[in-house]
C-alpha cells in the first residue's frame, strides 16, 4: 500500500518507518525539520516537509502523495524537560490532536483514502472500572483542571476518526514508550531516562497508578498489523503487564544503575507539577490488549516491560 505518516520522524516513525518499508510498502512521511529529511529517506520513506496544522499545506502534500491509508504520528513531544517547555509541547500536541487531525481527515476524504490510523494514549481514560480496562474504557469526562486541554484533544482524535463514515477510522491507544528514541532508553543524552538518574522523577504518594508501557518497536508492530489487517474501532497497543507505578520507577531505576526514586507526598507534587501529574501517578488505569492480539495477531516482542527495561532500552 501507500502510506503517508504525518510525523514520521518522531519517536515512533523511527521504527514505523523501516517496518512498513521491508513490509513491500511505499511510504511519505511528514516532517517539520528540514534537518530530518535526510533520515527518513535513509529509513526508505519519501520525506516531505510540512506543517500539519496549516490545513492548505496538508491539503497540498496529501493530494500530491495520493495514499490508500493516512498514519497519524504528530505530535510536539521532544526537547527538555521543564516546566515552560512541558506546557509548550503539551498545547502544541494539543493542537495537532485537534486541529491537525481535522486537517488530515479533510485531506484523506478528498483524495478517497480508504482508511485512517492515529495515535491516541491510555493516560486520559476514565478511572473507574479498573485497574485494567479495554478498549471499552471512554476517555475521562471530568479531568483535573490542569490536565482538560490534553485530555480534550484526545477525545477529539478518537472521535473524530472513529465517526468518519468514509473510510475505516482506527484508533490506537498506546501504553507508555519505552526504548531507543523515546527518552526511557539507554543512551547518555535520554531526557527521561536523565531524569531517573539524577532522582529528578519521584513516587508520588503511593505510587499506585497502574501503567501499562510498550516497547517502542513493539508499538509500531502493532501499528504495521493495524495498518494492515485491523478493522474500524479501537485497539489497545501495550504489553502483558500493567503494574503500579512505584514498582516500574523503582526496576527502571535499578536498570540504569540509579538510586531508588526519591518518595514526594502527593500534596507536595500537587503544588509543584499540578493536579494532572499528581492523577496519572495516583490514579492511572492501565490497559489490556487482548483484542488487538486476537484480532490482528500481534505478538508483542517484549511482553513485559521487566525484560523490556533489561534487554530492550538500547
Amino acid at each position: 500500500m501507500r502510506i503517508f505518516i504525518a510525523g514520521a520522524s518522531g519517536a515512533i516513525g523511527g521504527h514505523l518507518v523501516p517496518q512498513l518499508v521491508a513490509r513491500g510498502h511505499e511510504v511519505v512521511g511528514t516532517t517539520r525539520s528540514a534537518a530530518k529529511t535526510g533520515t527518513l529517506r535513509a529509513l526508505g520513506a519519501e520525506a516531505v516537509i510540512v506543517d500539519v496544522l496549516d490545513p492548505d499545506a496538508v491539503a497540498d502534500v496529501v493530494a500530491r502523495a495520493e495514499p490508500e491509508v493516512i498514519v497519524h504520528q504528530a505530535t510536539a513531544l521532544n526537547g527538555p524537560i521543564n516546566v515552560r517547555n512541558v506546557k509548550r509541547m503539551a498545547a502544541a500536541t494539543n493542537r495537532l490532536r485537534s486541529e491537525g487531525t481535522d486537517h488530515l481527515l479533510a485531506a484523506g476524504r478528498a483524495v478517497g483514502v480508504g482508511k485512517v490510523v492515529a495515535q491516541s494514549n491510555y493516560a486520559g481514560l476514565e478511572r473507574t472500572g479498573g485497574p485494567v480496562v479495554d478498549e471499552n474504557g471512554r476517555i475521562e469526562p471530568n479531568p483535573p483542571k490542569d490536565a482538560k486541554e490534553a485530555v480534550d484533544a484526545l477525545r477529539h482524535v478518537e472521535d473524530a476518526v472513529t465517526g468518519i463514515a468514509w473510510a475505516d477510522g482506527i484508533v490506537l491507544r498506546y501504553g507508555g514508550f519505552y526504548g531507543p528514541g523515546t527518552g526511557i532508553e539507554a543512551a547518555p543524552d535520554a531526557v527521561l531516562a536523565g531524569l531517573i538518574r539524577k532522582r529528578r522523577f519521584p513516587i508520588v504518594g503511593g505510587g499506585g497508578g497502574v501503567w501499562s508501557m510498550v516497547h517502542i518497536t513493539d508499538a509500531a508492530s502493532a501499528t504495521v498489523a493495524a495498518i494492515e489487517r485491523g478493522k474500524p474501532g479501537i485497539y489497545h497497543v501495550a504489553d502483558d503487564e500493567p503494574a503500579p507505578v512505584r514498582e516500574v520507577l523503582l526496576e527502571l531505576a535499578r536498570v540504569l544503575g540509579a538510586k531508588p526514586p526519591r518518595r514526594v507526598p502527593a500534596w507536595v507534587a500537587r503544588l509543584l507539577a499540578g493536579k494532572g501529574a499528581v492523577d496519572i501517578m495516583t490514579r492511572a488505569v492501565g490497559i489490556s490488549s487482548e483484542k488487538t492480539k486476537r484480532e490482528l495477531g500481534w505478538t508483542p516482542r517484549y511482553p513485559s516491560w521487566r525484560t523490556g527495561f533489561a534487554e530492550g532500552l538500547g
